[in-house]
């Protein structure tokens, strides 16, 4: 059976997904979830592949109203969560009952929130991802009243014995901070900085209020190219550090444009992408220099983390019948003896 939700308060959210993979190719961003570990965690715990379509929410208050019974989950930075009222976990599946209001508040420390829902939602598709892409102006846009039909309804899931969890699932949640250390490999121009390439690990840098998906403004001590040629424009990576002025760094995230013509001074790691993506206007960063494997083997084990929740939601769900065969979702007191 499907479902659907209403938005009912949209915030500054969007559907989005892990991005377009295809689309630097023809010339695009790649877009998609900016904090890509509590996207995919999300989803991971919705019972759902990794990229499929989920809300991304942005600083602000957001609420939605099941229309059908839907199981949901909740990630990324600490946030209130109810739903009909009751105060729900994050970082866990959540049972939401036909006529209840989701409802996210007070998002705090990190910036962004991600909501999956089982059997996801559909929405339009260009080169095969629905993330938002402002540049050509493709994106679902969320207003009070739209409408989002999911693919599968899930009863709610009740635990007889109250006070104790639902789920242990052995997660081990991200940490959101205010001064974030954040990791970079050297780029590819860092000699041409000189000695004060040094600067970016031994100076703080404040988030400006001009950061969004496009990349993070930085205000700080500035590391000054020492060549006076001119730097060709050429492909740049997502979490390239950049110096194009003498008033701030810019470190370039998954609405990026492919190519530029600034010295890159760093990269920063795919890990650590996902931690700026949480950093608010205000906070400070600061800046460690990393290896490409010492950057492979956090990424690596980032990865096992979610194939050991993926392991774990895949055995509990189908011993609730979740997803495939008879669905069992009354938790009886015997079940537990």
């Amino acid at each position: 059976m499907t479902g659907s939700f209403v938005i009912l308060q949209p915030g500054h959210s969007v559907a989005t997904d892990l991005g377009r993979t295809k689309g630097p190719a023809f010339g695009l961003p790649v877009n998609g979830a900016l904090d890509q570990f509590s996207a995919k965690a999300a989803n991971i715990l919705a019972g759902n592949a990794d990229n499929e379509p989920l809300l991304e929410l942005t600083a602000l208050d957001f609420r939605m109203r099941a229309t059908t019974d839907l199981l949901i989950a909740v990630t990324g930075a600490p946030l209130d969560l109810t739903v009909g009222g009751r105060d729900c976990p994050q970082w866990e599946p959540v049972s939401v009952r036909a006529g209840e209001t989701v409802a996210v508040r007070g998002i705090r420390t990190g910036l962004r929130a991600y909501i999956a829902v089982h059997g996801s939602f559909a929405v339009p598709t260009l080169l095969g991802s629905c993330a938002p892409d402002t540049v050509v102006g493709f994106g679902l846009k969320l207003i009070e009243g739209t409408e989002l039909a999911t693919q599968r309804t899930t009863a709610p899931i009740t635990q007889p014995h109250y006070g104790l969890p639902l789920f242990r699932l052995g997660l081990t949640k991200p940490d959101f901070t205010t001064h974030p250390v954040i990791d970079v490999t050297d780029g590819p121009d860092v000699a041409e900085f000189g000695t004060t390439a040094d600067l970016l690990f031994t100076s703080q840098y404040t988030v400006s209020p001009r950061s969004n998906h496009i990349g993070l403004r930085l205000g700080g001590a500035l590391p000054e190219r020492q060549l006076t040629s001119e730097v060709l424009s050429r492909g740049v990576p997502v979490g390239a550090i950049e110096v194009p002025s003498r008033e701030e760094l810019l470190v370039l995230h998954r609405g990026r444009g492919v190519t530029a013509g600034y010295p890159v001074l760093a990269v920063v790691t795919s890990r650590s992408l996902d931690v700026l993506a949480q950093a608010r206007p205000g906070h400070t960063i600061t800046f460690r220099k990393t290896t490409v494997a010492d950057a492979t083997a956090t990424h690596r084990a980032a990865c096992l983390e979610l194939d050991r929740l993926r392991s774990t939601i895949q055995t509990v769900f189908g011993l609730l019948g979740i997803g495939a065969g008879e669905r069992w979702h009354e938790l009886s007191p015997a079940s537990g003896s």
